[in-house]
């Protein structure tokens, strides 16, 4: 190639409908041709992006700045603006249009005299959905992925309905990212009216309407989030390109490929299960990476009220983030050893149970590394929900009463942390202990524990008498009735820490949860509504976690039927999805006896496999 061609140019990449693709390339000093690392991101390709820090410096680094590292390496970094974002043309659809447009790249690039045949690809988020949907298509050139919390493997089971439940960060993004799109950068009045619209006070007043959102002003983006929403069934429009990566895993490009997430994140169902779908399909070396993070905060050690300590960051193993993902794609095209391992995951807990320095509880914790996941030396097992509000191995008595709870649509149980993103100013991801307070949506005074609530039921061991570590995948499976034709069921695993002087009332530490809308619970693709008495076995999948849980301390798990505003709050009318004009009590009920042995199984794992 032409060794005077200019080591950064912007180009337009024509996608195969016409349409032109913002794209800014950055190149190595010398001759080339390079392996090429290509980004693509909804969120301005010469912006910098605030997860692009390190332990050791938290200011976020331009993208020049940023490509630098890799071209001082020898690879050539290309960064491309999503369909309709920023520098490009056209009109954006959330997450529907990148795996044909990212195709379309790679192809681009490889034609180029700069691109050595061999292409990589990295990013956070929705630039890890991005990665996901072109990998679908395995490109040409295509050799090596890091995709750092996203990638969907199966949106309508988390990423934008969470197992019929639909996930309102997808509200909250469309209004911040209709007030940055082109349209409102040009329509001072588009961005005047979006700008005024307060978006917790909206929360209030739900379901919306075409025309009666805070996205109104903005059409396109209002009209995409109603079809996401709205589409509770599973049917076609949830295998599409783009949002299900479940289905492509057999002809997904042979890629190496780093799935990573952490433990209150939105991704980790995701991130594990492309791991071991790829790796069933016999596609490229898979590793697999859980952290104790929120979304993409990997160099820090606090998330919500909890402490995990300075080994909790990347950096703390792989030097930082930007070296990790260097000695990745070094493996891949120049065959550098790797020493790292298939699975690395962040048991939380061990730390003091006091308050730090700074307020914040010590819950602390370590890496551990796996030969897979799930951790072979798992030993799935059982723990009882009982009567008593007990949480045992022991199996329920023959004759035991259901335990029953109304459920007001119009008073749901408040989010107070958990794996979430994105849904700022209304709530915040990380762990809390779960009582109410002024700082979480939706909670009154004055200000009670979780537990104390009439709908929530509670289940918790005995203190436990010896450490317990649980690593996996969680699931429960509850025997439940409604007498209505529909509601929810929602699971919450807690560390309940025992009282100390820094905690007089103890602190109840939530690590996971999940959720199911009964109508889809035996079959998301044909729905059904109830009939009262009806009682039906559901299984409700948390997110998966790593915890061990000391002495002392108590396994909790909690059940009820909201979690809001994480997620939309079923009306128990049976109305179709996002339009219910009414709403109504339910009344829930839970089997918790030797026939219908409600339970969640928990995945123990020895402290020393």
């Amino acid at each position: 190639m032409d060794a005077n061609y200019p080591r950064f140019a912007t180009e337009m990449v024509t996608a195969r409908d016409g349409i032109r693709l913002a794209t800014d390339i950055h190149l190595p000093e010398g001759p080339g041709p390079w392996p090429v690392i290509l980004e693509r991101t909804p969120y301005g390709r010469d912006e910098t992006s605030r997860s692009e820090r390190t332990a050791a410096d938290a200011q976020p680094i331009p993208r020049p700045d940023f490509a630098r590292i890799f071209t001082e390496r020898g690879y050539a970094v290309v960064f491309q603006d999503n369909r309709g974002r920023h520098g490009s043309e056209g009109r954006f659809v959330k997450y529907l249009s990148d795996g044909e447009d990212g195709a379309d790249a790679c192809a681009w690039i490889m034609q180029q005299p700069w691109c050595d045949g061999r292409i990589c690809t990295m990013g956070l988020s929705y630039a890890a959905h991005t990665q996901g949907a072109l990998g679908c298509l395995a490109p040409p050139g295509l050799v090596a992925q890091v995709l750092d919390s996203g990638g969907f493997c199966n949106a309508w089971q988390g990423g934008i309905r969470q197992f019929g439940a639909f996930e309102l960060k997808q509200a909250t993004w469309a209004h911040k990212q209709a007030i940055l799109s082109p349209e409102a950068e040009a329509d001072p009045v588009m961005k005047a009216a979006l700008l005024a619209e307060d978006i917790r006070d909206w929360f209030t007043r739900m379901p919306w309407h075409e025309g009666h959102s805070p996205i109104r002003h903005h059409p396109d983006y209002e009209a995409y989030l109603f079809d996401q929403w709205r589409h509770g069934k599973f049917d076609d429009y949830w295998t599409q390109l783009g949002i299900y990566a479940a289905g492509w895993h057999h002809r997904y490009a042979q890629a190496d490929c780093v799935h990573m997430s952490s433990w209150f994140d939105p991704y980790p169902l995701t991130a594990t299960g492309n791991y071991m779908g790829l790796k069933r399909a016999g596609r490229g070396t898979q590793r697999l990476i859980l952290g104790p993070w929120t979304h993409g905060n990997r160099s820090e050690t606090r998330f919500g009220d909890v402490e995990f300590g300075l080994d909790a960051t990347i950096d703390s193993w792989a030097g930082d983030w930007r070296q990790y993902r260097l000695r990745h794609f070094d493996h891949v095209i120049h065959d550098t050893p790797n020493p790292e391992p298939p699975v690395r995951v962040f048991v939380m807990g061990g730390g003091s149970g006091r308050k730090t320095a700074d307020g914040h509880l010590d819950h602390g914790g370590r890496w551990l590394s796996l030969a897979d996941w799930p951790p072979p030396a798992a030993q799935f097992t059982a723990y009882h929900l009982h009567g008593d509000g007990s949480l045992t191995p022991t199996k329920q008595p023959e004759a035991a009463a259901p335990l029953a709870y109304d459920f007001d649509p119009t008073h749901p149980v408040p989010t107070i942390g958990g794996n979430l993103t994105s849904l700022e100013p209304v709530a915040s991801g990380g762990s809390w202990d779960q009582v109410e307070s002024p700082e979480f949506f939706g909670c009154q005074p004055p200000y009670l524990p979780l537990a104390s609530r009439a709908d929530v039921l509670v289940f918790q061991t005995p203190p436990l008498s010896e450490a317990m570590q649980i690593v996996g995948p969680i699931e429960a499976t509850l025997w439940v009735e409604t007498d209505g034709p529909d509601t929810d069921f929602t699971a919450k695993l807690i560390d309940v820490h025992p009282a100390s002087p820094d905690y007089p009332q103890g602190y109840a530490m939530i690590l996971t949860d999940g959720i199911v809308r009964l109508r889809y619970a035996e079959d998301p693709a044909n729905p059904r509504l109830r009939t009262p008495g009806e009682i039906t076995r559901i299984t409700v999948t948390l997110f998966p976690t790593a915890n061990l849980f000391l002495p002392g301390h108590r396994i909790r798990l909690d059940i009820s039927s909201s979690n809001f505003p994480k997620f939309d709050v079923n009306s128990n009318t049976g109305e179709p999805e996002g339009q219910a004009r009414r709403r109504r009590i339910a009344v829930n009920t839970l089997y918790v006896d030797a026939a219908r042995p409600s339970h969640i199984t928990l995945p123990l794992l020895p402290e020393t496999a």
